[in-house]
C-alpha cells in the first residue's frame, strides 16, 4: 500500500487512470483514455513467430495498414531482438532493418505515431531522422551511455523500461530482496536523472519478462497501482510472452484470450498503453473496459 493510502479506498476510484498526455514534435497527444501500441517486429527470431516481418518492406506495410485500421495509436518498430538467449547484431545490421521500415511508414502513413525498440543511440538517432517519434528502451539508457543525452538532445519521448543485465543474461538476474520497491527506487533514480538531462516527457514500463520470473511478473501486474506514484503514464507490454503461455501450457500462438484477459486486468490496475501483437482485440478489450469504467 502506498504513504496516505487507505484500506477503505472504495474499488471505484482505482479503477480511473491518472490524466497523463505527452508532447511529440509539437502536438499533444492525450493519454488520459488507454492507448494501443501495435508491434512490428523487424527481426528473423522475435520469441512470437507470427509477428515477424524480417526486411519485407511490403509485409511491413501491409501490417501497418492493418494495426492502423484496426485502431494502433502507435506502432512500434524494433530491429533488435530482445527475447532471453537472443543473439546480438552489428549496429549496421540493425539499422539497415529500422531506417528503411521507418521511411516506408512515414511515407505511407504520415499521421501514425511511430515508435522505435532500440536501445542504442545511433539507432535512435537516425530513425528520428527518418521519421519516428519517440524511443522504446529496454535499458533505460544503461546499455549506451549516449542514449539518454541523444534522447534530451532530439526532445522526444522516452518509454523507459525496467531490466537487469542485457537480453542474453537477464534472466540470471531474477533474484530481488524486494521486487516491487527496488523497480520503484531503479524508476526514482532514473526520473530524477531524466530532469537533470531536460528529458521532459516518460513513460515508464516495468518491464514483464526481463529480468523477472513468472510468479514475480504477475505479482507486478497485481500491484501496477504503485507505479503511479511516479506520476507517469505506465505502458503494459505482456502480449503472448512466457508469463501467459506458460502458466497455461500452450504456446506463443495460442496466448491471445490469455493476452486479452490480462490487458483488461492492466486497464484496471491504471495502464496508460497496451503494447501488443493483436491491436484488433486490444482495441476491443478498451472499448468494454470504457463501458465499465467511462
Amino acid at each position: 500500500m502506498l504513504p496516505g493510502s487507505s484500506p477503505s479506498s472504495s474499488t471505484e476510484d482505482k479503477l480511473f487512470s491518472q490524466k497523463h498526455s505527452i508532447q511529440i514534435k509539437g502536438r499533444l497527444v492525450s493519454l488520459d483514455k488507454p492507448k494501443i501500441m501495435g508491434i512490428i517486429n523487424l527481426t528473423p527470431d522475435s520469441f512470437f513467430a507470427g509477428s515477424r516481418m524480417s526486411g519485407d518492406v511490403d509485409m511491413i506495410i501491409s501490417a501497418a495498414q492493418k494495426m492502423i485500421q484496426d485502431g494502433a495509436d502507435f506502432l512500434d518498430l524494433g530491429g533488435y531482438s530482445t527475447r532471453p538467449g537472443a543473439l546480438d547484431i552489428s549496429i549496421q545490421e540493425e539499422m539497415d532493418r529500422v531506417v528503411p521500415a521507418v521511411e516506408a511508414i512515414r511515407r505511407e502513413f504520415p499521421d501514425i505515431l511511430i515508435s522505435i525498440d532500440t536501445f542504442r543511440s545511433d539507432i535512435a538517432r537516425e530513425s528520428v531522422a527518418a521519421g519516428a517519434d519517440l524511443i522504446n528502451d529496454i535499458s533505460s539508457g544503461n546499455l549506451d551511455e549516449a542514449m539518454l543525452p541523444t534522447i534530451a538532445s532530439l526532445g522526444i519521448p522516452y518509454i523507459a523500461m525496467h531490466m537487469r543485465g542485457n537480453p542474453k543474461n537477464m534472466q540470471s538476474h531474477a533474484n530481488y530482496s524486494d521486487i516491487l520497491a527496488e523497480i520503484l527506487y531503479y524508476f526514482s533514480e532514473k526520473v530524477d536523472l531524466f530532469k537533470k538531462l531536460g528529458i521532459k516527457d516518460v513513460i515508464i514500463d516495468p518491464g514483464f519478462g526481463f529480468a523477472k520470473t513468472i510468479e514475480q511478473n504477475f505479482f507486478l501486474l497485481k500491484n501496477l497501482r504503485h507505479f503511479e506514484s511516479l506520476g507517469l503514464p505506465i505502458l503494459v507490454g505482456i502480449s503472448r510472452k512466457s508469463m501467459i503461455h506458460k502458466t497455461l501450457k500452450i504456446d506463443a500462438s495460442e496466448a491471445l484470450n490469455g493476452t486479452t484477459a490480462l490487458n483488461m486486468f492492466s486497464l484496471m490496475q491504471g495502464a496508460n498503453i497496451l503494447r501488443v501483437h493483436d491491436v484488433k482485440e486490444a482495441k476491443e478489450t478498451i472499448k468494454l473496459f470504457e463501458q465499465l469504467y467511462p
